[in-house]
């Protein structure tokens, strides 16, 4: 639809355009500084939890790494899901045998400071063979 005014309109459009170029531009934030934190908050936490993640496929027996699932690693504190109430207890009673200091000596560099094992599950299917990995969102 045509304006009666179309200079007015115009001209408003030239002020508005004016006012845009007038303003000062924010100044660019650096790249390191987002590099750096990117690298802290995602890189070097997910190296330190794959070295714990091949410390325990090396430490815990083969028949529990099945039952077992790393489920994450904050601060220090890594935190196990176990299957079944059976594979909990014989987890925790190999913690206390010796496989928590075994773990935290190995994970000194990783910053490992504590394990805690919980009851959950990962997966979706009762039979090894089926059994389909669920992704928490």
């Amino acid at each position: 639809m045509m304006s009666q005014f179309p200079h007015l309109e115009e001209e408003a459009r030239f002020i508005r355009m004016a006012k845009a170029k007038a303003r000062t531009p924010r100044p660019a934030e650096k790249l390191g500084t987002s590099l750096v934190g990117f690298y802290k908050a995602n890189v070097e936490r997910t190296r330190k939890f794959a070295g714990i993640g091949q410390a325990w496929e090396t430490l815990v027996p083969p028949e529990m790494l099945e039952h077992c699932c790393l489920q994450s690693y904050r601060g220090g504190s890594l935190t196990v899901l176990v299957d079944s109430s059976p594979h909990l207890y014989r987890l925790k009673q190999l913690l206390l045998a010796g496989l928590d200091k075994q773990m935290r000596e190995v994970c000194r560099a990783d910053g490992l400071k504590k394990i805690t094992i919980r009851p959950g599950r990962w997966y979706a299917g009762d039979d090894p063979r089926e059994r389909r990995i669920i992704f928490a969102d």
